[in-house]
């Protein structure tokens, strides 16, 4: 028996927060009498998303977030001081904010960014709190529960990994002038804007420690949602920990992995939504999946993706999620509605809340 099997055991029967009571187990996807306990994996506008509609559904609800990005603000900070990269946590803890006025404030204030000509030029407001309240504190899931309850937020958010990670992949084409070359391209903020095709993509160092609260939400889940979000830059890296990727094969839970809408310009441009699975696959073989959701009008082949789903375990289920402006966004509500009726029809007859 391995080391991390051994603590990924000790972790089961801890729920976060429980100070290290014995966590009840639920039956697989659900509990008499309760919402459900979910975890949302990503990172970005796409986690947000997913937090948004989440957050609707369910009062159980935890964020693990990616640690790998090394553009804008959150770069800034992590050269300057060596910390997490704050940014997508910041972003989570915002979509978790409640639609009341403090809420919405509050929401308002953290993703501030300030207009300058000095060195404060687009660090958004909530970035400097994290930072300031980790440098304060020296623990970064205190002060991410500090935060998320100055904000009011309606879930919790943790870092996948305590230590900063570099995203790295191999690019067909990244140099538009060497197009057959396969390249190591370094930087989550690289990696996402290539103009070439990603083959693969890892992380340094190549085996992260995870955040143990993380490990151990996954552990004691009903439900787990991966994606949306960049496929390559937000939702496999957290099939790179070590860790996760264990508690994720391991869990009793249920796996919800939520399709995006359109391509990604760069990451994934081209890609089919069964190519989206057929690459997770490549990256984390022995996942399984329960629910593969995506929106109705943005799979036009859907006898290849029912058997790209099948490879995992799962069935596809189709919904409207699109905003109905046409934009390739999530709507909240119904993202939401999509969701809510993932979690009764294979989780337990009759509504959560």
């Amino acid at each position: 028996m391995t080391n991390r099997t051994v603590r990924l055991r000790r972790l089961r029967r801890v729920a976060p927060g429980l100070g290290g009571e014995p966590a009840p187990r639920a039956a697989r996807g659900g509990r008499r009498g309760a919402t459900p306990k979910v975890v949302a994996l990503g990172g970005g506008m796409g986690l947000s998303a997913s937090l948004a509609a989440l957050r609707r559904i369910t009062g159980d609800l935890t964020a693990v977030v990616t640690v790998a990005d090394d553009g804008g603000s959150s770069g800034r900070l992590r050269e300057e001081l060596g910390v997490l990269p704050p940014g997508d946590l910041r972003k989570a803890l915002a979509a978790l904010c409640g639609d009341d006025d403090w809420g919405q404030t509050w929401s308002r204030v953290i993703q501030h960014r300030f207009q300058s000509k000095g060195d404060l030029h687009e660090h958004a407001v909530g970035n400097l709190l994290i930072v300031a309240l980790w440098e304060q504190l020296g623990d970064h899931v205190q002060a991410l529960d500090l935060v998320g309850k100055l904000l009011g937020a309606h879930g919790r958010v943790l870092p996948m990994s305590a230590v900063p990670l570099e995203l790295q992949a191999l690019v067909r084409g990244h140099d538009p002038a060497r197009p057959d070359a396969v390249d190591t391209v370094r930087g989550q903020a690289t990696v996402a804007l290539t103009p070439g095709e990603v083959q693969s993509v890892h992380l340094v160092p190549h085996d992260p420690p995870a955040v143990p609260e993380a490990v151990a939400a996954v552990l004691d889940a009903d439900w787990v949602v991966l994606g949306p979000g960049s496929w390559f830059s937000s939702v496999i890296p957290h099939l790179l920990v070590p860790e996760l990727l264990d508690a994720l094969v391991e869990t009793k839970a249920r796996r919800i992995l939520s399709l995006n809408l359109a391509p990604q310009p760069g990451e994934t441009e081209g890609f089919s939504p069964q190519r989206h699975l057929e690459v997770l696959a490549r990256h984390a073989p022995k996942l399984a999946l329960d629910v593969v959701l995506a929106d109705q009008a943005a799979v036009p082949d859907l006898p290849s993706l029912a058997d790209a789903a099948k490879r995992f375990g799962a069935t596809v289920e189709l919904a409207p999620v699109a905003r109905p402006d046409g934009a390739p966004k999530h709507d909240p509500e119904l993202l939401a509605a999509a969701y809510d009726r993932i979690f009764r029809m294979h989780g337990r007859i009759g509504p959560w809340r």
